[in-house]
């Protein structure tokens, strides 16, 4: 039997989740792997606060050196977040001989190629299967299971906050101000949220999926990144009645030496199988040139789901040993100059404007959009109110570039009230409608 001794950089959700599997689960872990793992030390602020999980006060500590000076402490979990002071404390504890499992994706997003340089150096492992997408094991499948298969392309929901607030939008008729105020005290949003309403927090996930299964650095400069802030009620309704339903995407794809990468709010079939993933749930298709379609569904935050990807990371890093594995890719601050990126992709339209209601304005709208070779698949035109008529256009196939100039020349047109809204609408081509 191994016995393994962790110490743990933080004690809030993920923390305590990760400390209720690991006293809860121990005979069963003990029964499969054959290994016990206990805590040695909880690194805290405030080493006297009254917490929701009980647990030895003697565990707790507010100093860094009782963890990574420690040597029966073989291996640190740190689920903090944020860049500083995690990235010191897990440099010293690289440097000290210690294992590192994280679940921090803003800073492995920004910082991987030197985490893992220093592991490397010192014969340590880094493991971060719980920095993206909760529970889903998705890291795991695409390094231990996807191997044979180049991936070509991946898209999904892979933030629970914002398809929560979508979800409520879309189901109840609420405002976005108003769904937020609820997923904050739910639980479901931070109290400042704009890493997850902003796109942010996906646009790290993304960074680290996509240099996984593209076997190319895709660094977060690379990624194009629009957040929900600015979806109405009246987008959503136009939508539904497109057949649409809108989700925060994000979408990377890779054609020989090109990458695409991009995290934004889109239009999909209501038929879709990921406009059917509700609330704060997670879900990732993955098109293998092997494997073809696959798809992977789950909780992808909170306690419980992430601390399981958390504790299965630790017993890897157990079995592991001195055998850790490494990323075999470039994998360096900047990307390759193998690596083309593109930022002029091709997909449809969604565009919402608010006209003047005379005579001629469709007919100049659609002339800008011909000039720039944007073809209009169908228009919608509501009632009136006060001389103002609402218009939404869907395209066909248009380039980003080439909707980009026809938006900023209809918005300085006089008869344009408004632009109101331009939403992508992604249809897969290796994905049917009906699933």
């Amino acid at each position: 039997m191994q016995d393994m001794k962790i110490g743990m950089l933080g004690f809030g959700n993920v923390g305590t989740g990760v400390y209720k599997i690991l006293m809860q689960n121990s005979e069963e872990i003990l029964h499969r792997e054959n290994m016990r793992i206990k805590v040695g030390k909880i690194l805290v602020r405030d080493i006297h606060k009254t917490r929701p999980v009980k647990a030895d006060k003697h565990l707790f500590t507010n100093r860094i050196e009782d963890i990574i000076e420690d040597p029966d402490i073989s291996i640190v979990a740190e689920f903090m977040g944020g860049v500083e002071p995690a990235k010191a404390y897990i440099l010293s504890a690289f440097k000290n001989k210690k294992t590192v499992v994280t679940a921090n994706k803003e800073l492995m997003a920004r910082h991987w190629h030197e985490l893992e340089k220093e592991a490397q150096q010192n014969g340590v492992g880094l493991y971060y299967e719980a920095s993206v997408a909760g529970g889903i094991p998705i890291i795991k499948v695409i390094n231990e299971s996807l191997q044979s298969n180049k991936v070509h392309e991946m898209m999904g929901i892979i933030n629970g906050t914002t398809n929560y607030i979508l979800t409520k939008m879309a189901e109840e008729g609420g405002n976005f101000e108003s769904i937020l105020k609820q997923a904050q005290q739910l639980g479901y949003a931070e109290q400042d949220p704009s890493a997850d309403i902003e796109g942010k927090d996906a646009m790290y996930k993304l960074s680290i999926l996509s240099s996984i299964a593209f076997h190319a650095r895709v660094p977060i400069k690379h990624i194009h990144c629009e957040g929900i802030t600015n979806i109405t009620k009246a987008d959503i309704v136009y939508g539904e009645e497109m057949g649409f339903t809108m989700r925060l995407l994000a979408i990377a794809k890779k054609r020989g030496r090109t990458i695409e990468a991009r995290v934004h709010p889109a239009f999909i079939s209501s038929n879709h199988p990921l406009a059917a993933v509700r609330e704060e749930y997670n879900a990732i298709f993955i098109k293998g040139d092997a494997v073809g379609n696959l798809m992977l569904y789950g909780k992808g935050a909170g306690d419980m789901p992430t601390g399981s990807a958390i504790v299965s990371d630790i017993i890897s890093a157990c079995q592991a040993s001195n055998q850790h594995k490494y990323t075999t890719f470039y994998n360096e601050e900047q990307a390759s100059d193998k690596v083309i990126f593109n930022d002029n992709w091709e997909t449809e339209f969604f565009i919402r404007l608010t006209v003047k209601d005379k005579p001629g304005v469709l007919a100049k709208i659609s002339g800008i959009f011909a000039k720039e070779g944007v073809s209009i698949a169908s228009v919608i035109q509501k009632e009136h109110n006060h001389h103002e008529v609402p218009l939404v256009f869907l395209t066909h196939l248009a380039k980003e570039h080439a909707i980009k100039k026809a938006i900023k020349e209809i918005g300085v047109q006089t008869d344009v009230v408004r632009v109101e809204n331009v939403i992508r609408v992604e249809r897969s081509q290796n994905v049917k409608d009906r699933y």
